[in-house]
């Protein structure tokens, strides 16, 4: 039978990342006692006031078709929100509300770019990155970015790739699976960079609201000199501890909204009423749970420098902001993936393989921060064990 390019453009780029994930969960079904720090889940339940919000929205009968741009009140609370971080007047023209970043994502890259077109991105990137720039069409160019340079993009770096070919420079501020913060002088760099050679800018800005110990985040439009060619996503799903409600949203220019709009709407053509109105509540409530995430995690990032940093050889990362920390583990391996498999079987302690995030990050492990207090010490203590003897 025959079947369409895209499913052999995107052949390995889905669940195959997500090896340790699937070995975890097979495990603890298994009875395994296992510490399982691989998806970056929020470290609480949805707040009962988000779930009593949806649930009232279809006791109330909001439960039919929406429009293809989203829900009055969502895009009175977007318009509200972005207008008073940017300091300037962002109307519901320049919003498309999606069912999470992912989709998102996908219909920005599906609006820009198509075959023959590259998009500049930085390794590491998070796992389906690639899969989204290549189900477009277009090709990765990968920018490395320096553990050095606090894994922040360079524009030096990126203007070294630059081609006739490049469409998109696609950042993601606060980074997955670094945690670093582009500063308003990296995002000003960058947007000097794409105003140069002609490029869309496309900023995943999923984990703006969950910066460690008070550090500022800077969004990608918030210089209105680079907002015509700018485009941000995001969604509820960490911030507000909501990733199984799928409610997201792109922001953008008014011209790229009309022009993506229709592509949305053969997609979904709306989501659901009854959850727009529940982000839109969320959205315009006091960011109290992701302030409180934030904390949690930034202390599990530094039991883990403390228990774990120059163990073995092994170094710790600690993020400027969400939900992951890094270990080097060169000094052990450079096969984080066999590293990790064999630290799950050896220990009960999952993590996912830098490999999954590509090749710069070859040789580290992406370690999620929401595990309890209690179990991230286990877990320092079970890594440790393993790391000594692996060093004898």
């Amino acid at each position: 039978m025959k079947y369409a390019a895209v499913t052999e453009q995107l052949a390995g780029l889905g669940s195959d990342k997500w090896v340790l994930s699937a070995a975890a969960s097979a495990r603890l079904r298994a009875g395994a006692k296992v510490i399982n720090l691989t998806i970056g889940e929020p470290d609480v339940e949805t707040p009962e006031a988000l779930i009593e919000s949806a649930c009232a929205a279809m006791r109330a009968g909001r439960t039919g078709y929406s429009n293809g741009r989203g829900e009055t009140a969502l895009l009175d609370a977007l318009s509200a929100r972005y207008s008073a971080r940017l300091g300037r007047d962002i109307g519901h023209d320049r919003f498309l509300c999606l069912p999470g970043t992912q989709t998102s994502l996908y219909l920005v890259f599906r609006s820009l770019c198509e075959a023959g077109c590259e998009v500049l991105v930085g390794d590491p990137m998070y796992a389906t990155y690639e899969g989204l720039i290549r189900s477009s069409g277009a090709v990765p160019v990968p920018v490395a970015l320096d553990p050095e340079n606090g894994f922040r993009l360079r524009a030096a770096d990126v203007a070294a790739r630059i081609t006739p070919k490049s469409r998109v420079l696609f950042l993601n501020t606060p980074h997955n699976p670094t945690g670093a913060i582009l500063s308003p002088e990296d995002l000003s760099a960058l947007g000097e960079l794409a105003e140069q050679h002609d490029l869309w800018i496309v900023s995943d800005e999923v984990y703006g609201d969950l910066t460690h110990e008070g550090r500022p985040f800077t969004s990608a439009l918030a210089d209105p000199a680079f907002e015509h060619r700018t485009i941000v996503t995001a969604s509820i799903s960490k911030s507000h501890a909501a990733p199984g409600f799928r409610s997201g949203w792109a922001c953008g220019p008014a011209e790229f909204t009309a022009r993506a709009l229709p592509l949305s709407e053969t997609m979904l053509f709306g989501s659901q009423p009854f959850i727009a109105d529940m982000t839109a509540l969320a959205l315009t409530s006091e960011p109290v749970l992701a302030q409180g995430m934030a904390a949690r995690m930034a202390r599990r990032a530094r039991i883990l420098k403390e228990r774990l940093d120059g163990v073995a050889g092994l170094k710790v990362h600690c993020p400027e902001a969400g939900m992951f920390a890094l270990i080097d583990i060169r000094a052990l391996s450079n096969d984080s993936q066999s590293f990790a498999l064999d630290l799950l079987a050896e220990t009960d302690v999952a993590m996912m393989p830098g490999a999954s995030f590509g090749a710069a990050l070859e040789g580290w492990l992406r370690v999620a921060l929401n595990a309890s207090d209690a179990d991230t010490e286990e877990a320092c203590a079970r890594i440790a064990a393993y790391a000594m003897q692996k060093a004898a």
